[in-house]
C-alpha cells in the first residue's frame, strides 16, 4: 500500500481517538478550549455585531487563534474532495440503502452528500432552500440555547467532564435519533 492509498483510506478508531485526545490535551495545557460555533460569534464580533447585540460585545482578539482552526477546515475540506476522496462506494447496509430509496434518493452510497439535498437544483427549489434555511436557524438556535455546538460539547466539554457538556451531547444524539426517524420521512 503506497502513501496515497493509505491516505485515502478511513483512518481506523484507534488512530484517529488518540489524536483527538492529543489536541484536546495541547488544548487543556495551552487553556484553550475547543468549540467551532465560537467563531462565527467571533466574526460577528469583528465585524462590528457588538453596535448591534451585546451578545457579540466581548474580546475576540483573544480568539483570534480559533479562526486558524477554521481556515484550517475549509483548506482542509478542500484538499480531501480535489485529491484525496475515496473513489469506492460508502459501504452501507442493504436496509440504509432500502430506507433511503424509499426517501426518494438516488444513487445511495455512491457520494457522501446526497444531490437531492446539497445539490444545485436543490437550491433552486422551494422546498430545498426551505429545508437548508429551517434547518440552519435549527441548528443557529439550537448552538446558542446550548451554549455550544456539538464538537465544543461533545469532545472538548465531556473531557473536561462538565455535566452540562454530557447533557447537551445525550440531547444532541436524542435529537438525532428523533429527526432521523420522525423528521427525514415528513420532509422526504
Amino acid at each position: 500500500m503506497n502513501i496515497l492509498e493509505l491516505i485515502r483510506s478511513p483512518w481506523e478508531w484507534y488512530v484517529a481517538g488518540p489524536m483527538i485526545a492529543l489536541v484536546m490535551f495541547l488544548m487543556l495545557y495551552f487553556g484553550k478550549t475547543f468549540g467551532f460555533s465560537t467563531n462565527l460569534r467571533t466574526i460577528c464580533s469583528m465585524a462590528g455585531a457588538g453596535k448591534v447585540a451585546d451578545f457579540f460585545v466581548w474580546d475576540w482578539k483573544a480568539q483570534k487563534w480559533n479562526l486558524t482552526f477554521v481556515l484550517g477546515a475549509i483548506l482542509g475540506g478542500f484538499v480531501a474532495h480535489q485529491w484525496l476522496m475515496n473513489s469506492e462506494e460508502i459501504e452501507l447496509s442493504a436496509g440504509a440503502v432500502k430506507s433511503l430509496q424509499e426517501l426518494g434518493f438516488s444513487n445511495v452510497g455512491a457520494q457522501y452528500l446526497p444531490s437531492e439535498i446539497f445539490g444545485t437544483a436543490a437550491l433552486s427549489s422551494p422546498k430545498g432552500v426551505f429545508i437548508l434555511l429551517i434547518g440552519g436557524i435549527l441548528v443557529g438556535f439550537g448552538t446558542r440555547y446550548a451554549g455550544g455546538c456539538t464538537s465544543g460539547h461533545s469532545i472538548s466539554g465531556i473531557s473536561n467532564l462538565q455535566i452540562p457538556s454530557i447533557i447537551a451531547t445525550i440531547g444532541f444524539f436524542i435529537g438525532g435519533l428523533l429527526m432521523t426517524y420522525f423528521g427525514l420521512p415528513l420532509i422526504f
